[in-house]
């Protein structure tokens, strides 16, 4: 019996949950909250799991998107996760936001990127096993796109404007730009599912924020 995974995805404004069993994606349900999602998520999810006739009782793995994104949407969807996985005794995942938009890829190396505001972009290279090739970091465009790895490379992203322009005049004009939906809850799953069938999942209290760098209100503590 394949397992039943469910993913969420409140990083952003638009967000997603997705129900699969194995690698199937029975479905991914997109969503749109702009003033956060901790007051409607459980009530998609209830509508989610009873159009399947599913109960959260037969999820078999939880997994939430960790970011990077607005520190309280990926807040809220850790702890959705946490408190759903722990209560049923159930593993989890945390899958970044950049390693699950490289799955949308199709190169031997993905670079990743997200708008981070402030004139930054959140950025990394996987391989196309998921790997880890260059670091998760939040820097801008123009300097991360300087030390990128050498080789046959594709840019992902849900915003294809957003590494377009600043290509021009580099080692990487002409490179493909692939989008990304906006909706990541499904590959969240595919991900939590290769992780689970490794063995690799334990303890959902373990399971930590990818914020890559730190909040307005830790940065003005530490100053």
């Amino acid at each position: 019996m394949r397992p039943l995974i469910l993913a969420a995805d409140t990083t952003h404004e638009f967000g997603s949950l997705a129900l699969a069993r194995g690698a199937e994606i029975v479905e991914e349900l997109p969503l749109h909250s702009p003033s956060g999602f901790a007051h409607v998520l459980f009530g998609h999810l209830s509508a989610l799991l009873e159009r399947h006739g599913v109960k959260v009782q037969d999820i078999d793995c939880f997994a939430a998107a960790s970011g990077p994104g607005s520190f309280t949407g990926v807040r809220v969807g850790l702890a959705f996760v946490k408190g759903l996985a722990d209560a049923l005794a159930k593993p989890a995942a945390a899958v970044s936001n950049l390693r699950a938009m490289a799955s949308f890829g199709s190169a031997p190396l993905r670079a990743t990127v997200l708008d981070a505001r402030r004139g930054e972009i959140f950025g990394a290279v996987y391989d196309a096993a998921g790997g880890l090739v260059s670091p998760e970091v939040v820097m801008k465009l123009a300097a991360w796109i300087e030390r990128l790895p050498e080789g046959d490379l594709e840019f992902v992203s849900t915003d294809p404007a957003l590494p377009g322009p600043a290509l021009a005049g580099t080692r990487f004009e002409g490179a493909p730009v692939v989008t990304a939906p906006q909706a990541i809850a499904g590959a969240v799953a595919r991900i939590a599912l290769e992780a689970l069938d490794r063995g690799e999942l334990g303890d959902p209290a373990a399971l930590d924020a990818n914020y890559v760098r730190r909040s307005d209100a830790e940065l003005l503590w530490k100053e």
